[in-house]
């Protein structure tokens, strides 16, 4: 169900749900922040109890901070849109259907299309939300200012128009990662400007980053610019058409680098049974970008990127790129089984750094992934090695399957977990249970990663769903631009807020929410730019998670 703006915001309740609803044949569960009892499911449209039961026991609930309890539900399949009554007290209406997410997946993904950058959004296509192209001068090499460049492209970051290698290259990998492994998911048109009935929209919206992430390579040396960026952020309420200040090729770094040849190398593959050409340009800006970083010595404990002294916008900095040298090799070795490749991949396994991180400031995960699931199609992988990666994948997926079992609200996050961004450890944790059960683990994985989905959904202490227009109390102001700017009362919709934020690092949340428990701190107001802004990278984990339970 899609929030409107005309739609007041219900008050918040006790009993928390998907408020979007349930796969049939899964688990279902309500989390109520109380004492329990006896509970009712009831049928909306005829007002019929149609399953009742109790709640297990009350516990004290650390990082929600209240004594919770929950009630399972998960006998009832029969298709239908219901609502949970305890105490006196219901819950939001949610339906039970045997495909419940194709919506959600569908906006999830069509957040990108609005986060488009260079380009004149159309009505028929963005609706309301349409703005004209925005960001279409070049950019200035910053070390170089005689060289300008074409900057045109790609996606905004976050809440800001900055665009940036890294996290636009662990963005597309999420949703190329999402379409390998699902892609019957992505059939569907959204549809886009690009839409044809030859390549899934999934790959056209992935294409737009790429085609900009060509022009982050230096054309000078094949290292990848940093960041393309003005040199301090707008305002918030300035629209990306208006933002006219000048772009700047931040220097090129070796993390984004890294990430640039893992991203291409990866797209090669996906690429090649739809556009031969197109595949061969990723791989050869792949083979390129390794060929810098082979004459450029890691930095395992820094310096890595640190933004010049006149710039303020987004550094993304990161004391090490081993990381991102391993998922560079990975992925290179996986699309051409060169040998060299699989010898620098060895060496760097080898060394002593986090193997299963999903996040921007270690990448590696996606090298382990790569490795795992390029060892299914080839005979010349590293047995022992790849042994190795696949038990630790699993063991990280048992670790964090013991923290939703101790979890109030069933998900893997503990207290000291929400952080800046605390949506996007949630969603990447979720897409490391659904790799693990791929990957040969226990078919429980895959039920654990959608209790997370639930959580992003509504089942939480706030009863809030964390993605803009879903839901009946979703997020709807956002610390991102456009919706500010757009004199639309709704927000852009399918866009993940970061969510709840214990270290309260921005002054809107330092006023209003000092002394809550972790997943209490947050609030919908665009001043909150550490709760409530979206990232392209928070958006992509859930698009996977989603996908994978979309039919």
């Amino acid at each position: 169900m899609n929030q409107t703006s005309s739609t007041p915001m219900p008050l918040r309740r006790s009993i928390a749900v998907n408020q979007l609803g349930y796969p049939a044949e899964a688990a279902k569960s309500f989390v109520y922040a109380g004492p329990g009892g006896e509970f009712e499911i009831v049928d909306t449209s005829s007002e019929e109890v149609v399953y009742r039961s109790t709640t297990g026991p009350s516990h004290w609930d650390e990082a929600s901070g209240a004594t919770v309890c929950r009630g399972d539900f998960g006998d009832l399949r029969t298709p239908g849109t219901y609502r949970v009554s305890l105490n006196g007290q219901s819950s939001a209406a949610f339906v039970i259907d045997s495909n419940p997410y194709t919506d959600l997946q569908q906006g999830l993904l069509k957040a990108f299309y609005y986060l488009r950058c260079g380009m004149e959004l159309e009505e028929p296509f963005a609706g309301p939300w349409k703005h004209h192209a925005c960001h279409t001068s070049e950019g200035i090499v910053y070390d170089d200012p005689s060289l300008r460049l074409d900057s045109c492209g790609g996606w905004h970051d976050a809440g800001d128009y900055g665009k940036y290698t890294g996290p636009g290259a662990k963005a597309v990998t999420d949703l190329l990662l999402a379409y390998e492994g699902n892609p019957g998911a992505f059939q569907r048109s959204i549809p886009l400007p690009e839409s044809d009935d030859r390549m899934p929209d999934v790959l056209h919206e992935c294409r737009y980053e790429l085609e900009w992430l060509f022009k982050m390579q230096d054309p000078r040396t094949g290292g990848a610019f940093h960041k393309l960026t003005t040199k301090q952020f707008p305002p918030l309420d300035v629209m990306p058409e208006d933002d006219r200040a000048a772009l700047y090729f931040l220097p090129v770094s070796a993390t984004a680098t890294a990430c640039l040849a893992g991203v291409m190398a990866f797209a090669a593959r996906v690429y090649r049974p739809f556009d031969d050409a197109f595949a061969t340009r990723c791989l050869q800006a792949a083979e390129r970008a390794w060929a810098w970083l082979d004459r450029t010595p890691p930095h395992p404990d820094g310096p890595g990127f640190k933004n010049p002294s006149d710039v303020g916008t987004g550094e993304y900095g990161d004391a090490s790129d081993l990381d991102e040298r391993y998922w560079a090799a990975a992925e290179l070795y996986r699309t051409t089984g060169d040998a060299n490749y699989h010898e620098a991949f060895r060496e760097l396994a080898a060394l002593p750094f986090a193997k299963y991180e999903l996040g921007w400031t270690n990448m590696s995960g996606y090298g382990t992934i790569a490795y795992l699931l390029g060892a299914e199609a080839s005979a010349h992988t590293d047995a022992d090695l790849r042994a190795t990666l696949q038990q630790g994948l699993l063991a990280e997926a048992e670790r964090l399957a013991l923290r939703c079992a101790e979890d109030g609200y069933l998900t893997s996050m503990r207290p000291e977990d929400y952080i800046w961004g605390s949506n996007m450890l949630l969603m990447n944790n979720a897409m490391l249970f659904l790799i693990a059960r791929r990957l040969g683990g226990e078919e429980r994985y895959r039920e654990l990663a959608l209790e997370h989905i639930h959580y992003l959904l509504g089942r939480n202490v706030l009863d809030i769903s964390y993605v803009s227009g879903f839901g009946d109390r979703p997020v709807n102001h956002l610390h991102y631009r456009p919706s500010v700017a757009d004199d639309v009362e709704a927000a852009v919709p399918g866009l993940v807020s970061g969510g709840p934020n214990r270290n309260l690092n921005d002054d809107y949340m330092q006023e209003h929410l000092q002394g809550l428990p972790p997943a209490q701190c947050f609030v919908d107001h665009e001043l909150s730019y550490a709760g409530n802004e979206v990232t392209i990278y928070w958006n992509s984990p859930a698009v996977f998670a989603v996908s994978q339970f979309v039919k």
